[in-house]
């Protein structure tokens, strides 16, 4: 038995239901002398002494926060809330490999012997006092929950461990985890010692009796601790409920929790020939939660802007998505967002993404919010053509927005006509063949290779290793078959197939005027197997079984005068392509390291692992501060003012002309549709 919950004073003798100095005698039923409350008194010194030390070991702890972190994949920086932490080692193991880890239980001794060891280790860990059934912290408080140490199953009954696991899931963040290690209920009915005794030192012994409940779903067990001068210590009875994993997986799912999985059998290393109990035999089970961010409330704060989040529509399929529908990864990066939105101070948060209903939802947000944060570039009903209707629509109801234009995301969209506008301005592009629609007939003029590709389109649909042609028969067949993939309705983009560096710029703010040139990235190959062509297409960002899932981004490392060039080109191509607020350009270098530009992406990506959120982190931005730049720089331009009104917006003799020069790189898939709209709140801050 390894237990969480008890009293610094010695246990009174009426209140515990035995005699102190002897024994009750013989009991002919062990269930008719457990109190329901019997874990409040129990866990004391006695506790360390007889059932406690059977774990308490470095090598034993190290190697179970080893099976934690390898199970769970734990990576620091995240916080792990240690539930029923005993006398803390567990926490304390997790504070030492570098974790923000906290640890709470019910008993007071068993804490007060951990902030002792924290003490004398000087390790800066916070441990509390608390009811497991009634958690003292607020929702989405915790990344990870542990209950370790076979701490699951002590109350009178299942309704309140089920009153445990809904605690947990209210404190856990969406996307958090929970790690179980608890008893094998279905091996101990069957294997449980009915009688033993065990010497615990020289000077003390214990003598278990055990035998199931009634109802056959506890294991009844008491104890007799004797000294050999001193007589009977403690005569002392408890009850643990045994779950089968069955069991316990019905009542997860009751509480909440989804991909549910058990991890096998542990067992611990006795230090001597002892009575392992309960302990003898445990599996793990692992659990995660999916859900809303709960609403933040802020009492006598106002908050100084309001902005609706619109999205795209998860009900709807999306056929640029590998299985046409929203995935288990598109929900935990819409979490991640909502997370990092969370930490933006000055705001209050509502999310729109039913677009069966979106107009009649947007006008009556007219006049009550400040503006939209414009996320929805899956397009209206989830087709990449129409995201220029979603910004077209937000015009024509006059409701300001972030982002692109409709007009910027037309142009944009055609890359023939980019690159026509780009030759116009004198900015390098490769040279290409713009093949029409349904056209069959083609002269191609193009050096080989030659990468083929849709004229227009989004995420890299289109775009994989079977897209590259060496010769004229090849580049036929890679044509045919994209006709086939994509349809004759699709105009196409023959273009020179560039060898040099793959890199990406990225803009925000609004130029001429204030703006941040994050550092460029390049695309790191080196991972990519021999032999297949270096390209960042749809099997790098899709699926996940590719090759191409290796490929990672990496600060470009290029001379001074190409970088110049190039940051020279971006900052006169946003403004020229009416882009606003934030953008990305991508680039590539031909065999003499010469950029020649290949797209323009208003409104880029905004997900957390995304190519601008990795330029803003080599520039130190976090997630969070990537996305308040958005924010700031959309409010810029659109004229508020810093209490949330409508102010006149600069006189143009004010404004700044200076170039910005380029920010140096610092040292250092689920099936829930949970449709949210423009009422649902996930953030309130002062």
């Amino acid at each position: 038995m390894n237990t969480e919950i008890s009293s610094d004073d010695p246990p009174d003798s009426k209140k515990r239901g035995k005699q102190t100095g002897n024994t009750l005698g013989p009991v002919i039923n062990l269930e008719d002398h457990v109190k329901p409350d019997w874990w409040r008194g129990i866990f004391n010194h006695l506790y360390l002494k007889t059932d406690g030390d059977l774990v308490d070991d470095p090598g034993i702890t190290g190697q179970e926060i080893d099976l934690v972190v390898r199970t769970l994949k734990l990576a620091p920086g995240g916080q792990v809330l240690d539930l029923c932490c005993g006398q803390g080692r567990h926490t304390l193991e997790l504070v030492r490999r570098g974790y923000d880890a906290e640890g709470l239980d019910r008993s007071h001794y068993l804490i007060q012997k951990a902030r002792s060891t924290a003490k004398r280790e000087g390790l800066k860990v916070r441990f509390r006092e608390g009811d497991a059934r009634h958690l003292p912290y607020r929702p989405d408080t915790f990344d990870t929950v542990l209950l370790l140490g076979n701490s699951f199953g002590y109350f009178d009954s299942a309704q309140e461990d089920l009153q445990v696991l809904q605690e947990i899931r209210r404190v856990l963040k969406p996307w958090g985890r929970l790690f179980i290690d608890v008893a094998d209920g279905e091996y101990q009915k069957e294997h449980f010692q009915p009688r033993s005794w065990e010497w615990i030192d020289r000077n003390l012994f214990v003598c278990r009796e055990r035998s199931l409940s009634v109802d056959g779903q506890r294991l009844i067990s008491r104890e007799v601790i004797t000294h050999v001068e001193k007589g009977v210590i403690a005569d002392q009875f408890y009850a643990e409920r045994l779950y089968t994993q069955k069991a316990l997986r019905h009542l997860l799912e009751q509480a909440g929790f989804t991909r549910i999985e058990f991890h096998g059998a542990a067992t611990p290393e006795s230090r001597r020939n002892q009575d392992l109990g309960l302990m003898e035999r445990r599996f793990i089970v692992t659990g995660q939660v999916k859900k809303d961010w709960a609403p933040v409330k802020v009492r006598g704060a106002k908050p100084i802007r309001h902005v609706t989040v619109l999205l795209g529509d998860p009900s709807k399929p999306d056929h640029l998505k590998p299985a046409c529908i929203f995935d288990e990864d598109d929900f935990y990066t819409i979490d991640r967002m909502k997370a990092a939105l969370r930490e933006l101070k000055g705001y209050r948060f509502t999310f729109l993404q039913r677009h069966d209903t979106l107009i009649q939802d947007l006008m009556r947000l007219k006049g009550r919010i400040d503006y939209i944060l414009n996320l929805c570039d899956e397009g209206f009903n989830n087709d990449p053509g129409k995201e220029l209707h979603v910004a077209a629509l937000l015009e024509m109801l006059g409701i300001p927005y972030t982002g692109a234009g409709p007009q910027s995301l037309a142009f944009c969209y055609d890359k023939s006509l980019v690159r026509g506008i780009a030759q116009e301005m004198g900015i390098p592009v490769p040279d290409a063949l713009f093949i029409p629609s349904g056209d069959r007939v083609y002269d191609i003029s193009a050096r080989f290779p030659v990468l083929v590709k849709p004229n227009s389109g989004d995420s890299s649909f289109g775009i994989t290793q079977k897209s590259i042609a060496y010769s004229v028969e090849e580049l036929s067949g890679v044509i045919s078959s994209m006709r086939q993939t994509l349809g004759y309705g699709k105009s196409l983009l023959v273009e020179e197939f560039l060898i040099g560096k793959d890199i990406s710029v990225g803009i925000i703010g609004n130029p001429p005027g204030s703006c941040t040139v994050l550092p460029i990235i390049e695309e790191d190959y080196s991972a990519l197997p021999p032999g297949l062509p270096r390209i960042c297409g749809y099997e790098a960002k899709w699926i996940p079984e590719s090759p191409y899932w290796k490929i990672t981004s990496k600060p470009a490392d290029l001379p001074e005068e190409t970088e110049k060039l190039v940051v020279r080109c971006c900052i006169a191509l946003f403004e020229r392509l009416e882009c606003r607020d934030y953008c990305r350009f991508d680039w590539r270098l031909d065999a003499d390291g010469q950029p020649k530009l290949l797209e323009v992406n208003p409104n880029p990506g905004w997900c957390w692992d995304g190519h601008l959120a990795k330029m803003a982190k080599a520039a130190g931005f976090s997630y969070s501060d990537m996305l308040r730049m958005i924010l700031k720089a959309s409010e810029e331009r659109m004229g508020l003012d810093q209490e949330g009104g409508v102010s006149s917006p600069v006189p143009p003799q004010e404004e700044s002309r200076e170039e910005p020069a380029p920010i140096r790189e610092p040292e250092a898939s689920h099936s829930r549709q949970e449709e949210q709209t423009a009422g649902e709140d996930i953030g309130e801050t002062a």
